[in-house]
């Protein structure tokens, strides 16, 4: 065999080799059939698909939340996520938002997962999806990626002591008694953050339970976690910037959607320069109504909160603003009166085009407010998020 036959032969056993590797990684990594038949995304994951099991959890009674078993992740409901956001600022002014959220997904209830014949470490019943998005306000640039991952061979999950949320190395874990590192990073951005509560967690709605809509159990277990101080980096394309800021945790779950004929949400937090929060929610109907369960929650300095029903505030839209990408257009200025709390407001982004095109096309970003209570001047930073405007969710 002459120098050219053998290195025929050899380039022929690399190519057979690379077949028979792929053919076993078809094997390793075949989903299990529930995941065959279920289409994962941002969408399947916040709404009922119509395959919502009636043997999932569903959140019917107030009361139920406890520390620090809720830390963590809660698979007897469908619906799950850890949910960050945050403002911050660099040493000689530079502003910078972020949002960082991990979502869990069930494909079905513990009760109707059958034991496979051949068990593997690759199978699961959770899928995991993250969103990581980081707003460069003075460069008016806008950064986002997303990643899926199966809680498999410790790909993505969730604990609750100690705690830790993650997506492979994109995580949150505790590092000592109310704080948490924040960690995520793609190839133009990374976020290294240290963040310390202020204050117990607060419970939305009734005692934790938050309505999304009339129906039994359309709801979810609700509670944030505000006013936490921040520091760490930020890096934008190799330019690294000490950063210190508040930043804002919701953890929800649930085994619900929304109600038929509703077309999307809008959700605010805003913290303020006096101590005290707000988030509130409005659901839109297809028919330009807003849904009656749409409420909120108001966090005064000292950590107690005044529940609100949608009758209590009215939100207008002053302004808008056009994606170039998606033809969308998402509200852009807003003024907001809650007489109840004789607090008056008017805010906008930071920066506009904050949408993220990712399984589904929203705007999540950093807002600031500013206004007064009670006769006095108040400032606020926070974020929204607007879904639904390029085109109706789940449709």
């Amino acid at each position: 065999m002459n120098i050219l036959d053998t290195n025929g032969l050899k380039r022929l056993l690399a190519l057979l080799l690379v077949i028979l590797l792929a053919a076993a990684a078809l094997v390793l990594f075949r989903p299990s059939r529930a995941a065959d038949s279920a289409t994962i995304s941002l969408e399947s994951i916040l709404l009922d698909d119509g395959q919502v099991s009636d043997a999932f959890a569903r959140a019917l009674l107030p009361g139920q939340i406890e520390f620090p078993r809720d830390l963590g992740p809660h698979e007897d409901f469908q619906t799950e996520w850890w949910y960050y956001t945050g403002n911050l600022e660099g040493k000689e002014g530079r502003k910078f938002g972020y949002q960082f959220t991990i979502f869990r997904r069930a494909l079905l209830p513990p009760d109707e997962l059958v034991a496979p014949e051949n068990s593997s470490a690759w199978r699961s019943n959770q899928v995991y999806l993250a969103h990581f998005t980081v707003s460069d306000i003075g460069n008016d640039q806008f950064y986002y990626a997303e990643r899926f991952s199966r809680e498999a061979s410790g790909l993505a999950g969730a604990q609750a002591e100690p705690y830790r949320v993650w997506l492979e190395d994109w995580q949150v874990e505790a590092i000592a008694p109310q704080q948490v590192r924040l960690q995520a990073q793609t190839e133009e951005v990374t976020l290294d953050l240290v963040l310390q509560e202020t204050r117990p967690p607060i419970l939305h709605g009734d005692a934790g339970l938050s309505r999304k809509g009339p129906e039994p159990g359309n709801a979810s277990y609700y509670y944030s976690i505000i006013q936490q101080e921040t520091m760490g980096t930020v890096t934008v394309n190799g330019d690294q910037f000490q950063v210190t800021g508040l930043s804002w945790k919701d953890h929800e779950y649930s085994t619900s959607a929304l109600s038929a004929g509703s077309s999307g949400w809008d959700w605010f937090s805003l913290q303020f320069d006096d101590g005290s929060g707000l988030m509130l929610f409005e659901i839109r109907r297809d028919d330009g109504a807003l849904q009656t369960a749409s409420s909120g929650s108001f966090i005064y300095p000292d950590g107690s909160t005044q529940h609100l029903e949608l009758s209590q505030w009215q939100l207008q839209i002053l302004d808008t603003w056009t994606s170039r990408d998606s033809g969308a257009q998402y509200p852009a200025v807003w003024r907001l009166q809650i007489p109840d709390i004789d607090l008056e407001l008017e805010g906008r982004p930071l920066m506009s085009d904050q949408e993220l095109k990712v399984s589904s096309t929203y705007w999540e970003g950093a807002v600031a407010f500013e206004g007064s209570r009670e006769g006095k001047p108040v400032n606020a930073q926070g974020y929204v998020e607007m879904t639904g405007y390029a085109g109706a969710i789940g449709r």
